[in-house]
């Protein structure tokens, strides 16, 4: 690799050709403010924020853009420099709403933080402002164009990483903003909820539609009995929000806050992940052994649901029919949980803690009612969690450590690891492998399928058959494999996708972490490795192991895939347009 000299504020640093201002600035240990700027994502100078002097050069260069060449020098605390940033930051505040105090990313905003480091105490730049209209059409993600700053993050995540494309930029100058094709709203075009618009995002120009004051509103009824979940990824980032490191687990936290919230149960999504791998693997069992649709696609995902449906519905007949986690927890709840407390499920409010804003889409699906209620009421992001824990005046950080109410709150390693990118199938393959061998699995930990490689492929030796399978995490990943397998290119039994990069350790509904943060860490890599401590401090680490789900079919389901098992635990899905 070929190495260059650069000084930069008179410290020389030696980095490889090609690498940018920005990234060199770094190595220096000297921070340039950035806004539009996302590493790998969005790179294309449009804020002007991170401007630079080089000797020699004529005007200011935009850092995140600008390659080093050996020799150069760079100045990036010059009072040109510092005049143009703060000229540059004001102009971008004249025609933003500025209402920081109700806005949902007030003290966690990248203008806002900018603004208090580069002194902005007032705007000379008054003038005409356009108003647009909230989207509010979704029913997981709200639009604000007023806060709108046009740093272009969401479009290139949309994109370049999801590729899906669902906003995009449309007109020029003055009245340049990001929205939909044809001026239609979120729920008009093929945009799956994923929220990873909503994690880039530098200011509030995009949030969750938040089901708080709902969820308040059921806690507060004395004739509700209110039940809350929550989903594995959540542990592994709720503490983000009260400062703790990222890939902090804490569980035990969470389960305390919950209760002094006022929810009646506090129950584990994980405890559904188990059985979510009883059913779905003996669904891959009959598939394999009288001649179902293979590939079998993993469908816990609503995301990736939805992506399915709009994109590829010709894969639909793949997708298992299991609902995901929390919707079979929550038709469980309102059944067999129901019966044996004597609760009729019309008063039963079920909460689900969630790291997904897609998740608030699903809850509204009207084939997901098994008991002729919706299975879950209300969908919470971890993000509106720490919301409410924060308004309860409830110190988390000092709380003991408790554990989940029964039978719904014990689960196993393999139910946790749901939340990172091949946990699905790591799970379904310890189940899956034993069922058929009898015999035990040497190696609980199917490293093969970890990592956040694009897309992975393992093969597993069932005796009877080697069963092929893959796994893809974001969508664009999930386009690749689908189009390999339909030009005929590759042959898998089963396949699991997760919507989102890494899986739901980095969903749309968890803490947001500010740019700078995002290029030293490795979120994806942190939250996931969190996510598999939790799995080996398990004593059991296998679904089919779970002592409260054999329960549960011991009293109540029978055995997987029976009739009232498909009546409560599985689904159907439906074709869609892109517009």
């Amino acid at each position: 690799m070929d190495m260059i000299k650069v000084t930069i504020d008179g410290i020389q640093v030696e980095v490889p050709k090609g690498t940018t201002a920005l990234e060199a600035a770094r190595v220096a240990g000297i921070n340039i403010p950035t806004l539009c700027y996302l590493k790998g994502i969005n790179e294309i100078g449009a804020c002007r924020m991170c401007l630079i002097e080089v000797k020699g050069a004529r005007n200011l260069q935009a850092a995140c853009v600008y390659p080093v060449e050996d020799g150069m020098v760079i100045y990036t605390n010059t009072p040109k420099v510092k005049a143009a940033r703060k000229a540059n930051l004001e102009l971008i505040l004249s025609n933003h709403d500025r209402n920081c105090l109700t806005c949902v990313r007030n003290q966690k905003c990248e203008l806002q933080e900018l603004s208090a480091q580069l002194g902005v105490t007032d705007i000379p730049y008054e003038g005409q402002r356009i108003n647009y209209t909230i989207d509010e059409s979704s029913p997981s993600i709200v639009r604000d164009p007023n806060k709108c700053i046009l740093c272009r993050r969401c479009v290139s995540v949309c994109r370049s990483v999801q590729g899906i494309g669902a906003i995009g930029v449309v007109e020029r100058g003055f009245k340049t903003v990001v929205e939909p094709v044809f001026d239609k709203k979120l729920d008009e075009v093929n945009c799956i909820y994923c929220g990873q618009c909503i994690t880039v995002c530098p200011v509030g120009a995009l949030r969750e539609k938040s089901d708080v004051e709902r969820v308040w509103d059921a806690i507060n009824d004395p004739d509700r009995h209110v039940v809350v979940q929550t989903a594995p990824a959540v542990r592994v980032a709720l503490g983000e929000e009260f400062g703790l490191p990222i890939g902090t687990r804490v569980t035990g936290k969470m389960v305390a806050a919950l209760r002094r919230l006022g929810f009646d149960k506090v129950f584990d999504t994980d405890f559904a992940a188990d059985l979510t791998i009883m059913e779905e693997g003996t669904e891959l069992l009959d598939r394999l052994n009288n001649g179902g649709t293979l590939p079998m696609i993993t469908s816990c995902s609503p995301g990736w649901i939805k992506y399915c449906e709009h994109n590829y519905p010709e894969f639909i007949k793949n997708l298992s029919t299991c609902k995901s986690p929390h919707e079979m927890m929550g038709a469980l709840i309102k059944s067999y949980y129901a019966e044996k407390n004597n609760i009729d499920p019309a008063s039963i409010y079920v909460v689900s803690i969630m790291p997904c804003t897609s998740k608030k889409f699903e809850a509204r699906r009207p084939e997901l009612a098994a008991t002729g209620h919706p299975d879950v009421d209300a969908v919470l992001t971890t993000r509106e969690l720490a919301g409410m824990i924060k308004e309860a005046g409830i110190e988390f950080n000092k709380l003991p450590d408790e554990a989940f109410d029964p039978i719904f709150g014990d689960s196993t390693g393999a139910g946790v690891i749901f939340g990172a990118t091949g946990g699905v199938m790591e799970a379904a393959l310890r189940t899956v492998y034993e069922i058929v061998t009898g015999k035990p699995l040497k190696a609980v930990d199917i490293k093969a399928v970890r990592g956040i490689e694009g897309v992975k492929e393992y093969e597993v030796d069932l005796g009877s058959v080697t069963v092929r399978t893959a796994v893809a995490h974001g969508t664009s990943n999930a386009k690749k494999l689908l189009e390999m397998v339909k030009r005929g290119e590759k042959e898998y039994h089963f396949i699991e996708i997760m919507g989102c990069p890494g899986g739901c350790v980095t969903g749309g509904g968890q803490p947001i972490v500010p740019a700078r943060e995002r290029m030293d860490k490795d979120i994806k890599a942190l939250r996931a490795a969190a996510i598999y401590d939790e799995d080996k401090n398990m004593p059991v680490r296998k679904s089919h192991e779970n002592p409260s789900v054999k329960k549960l079919y011991e009293e109540f389901l029978g055995s997987p895939n029976s009739h009232l098992a498909h009546k409560l635990l599985h689904t159907h899905y439906t074709p869609r347009s892109k517009y």
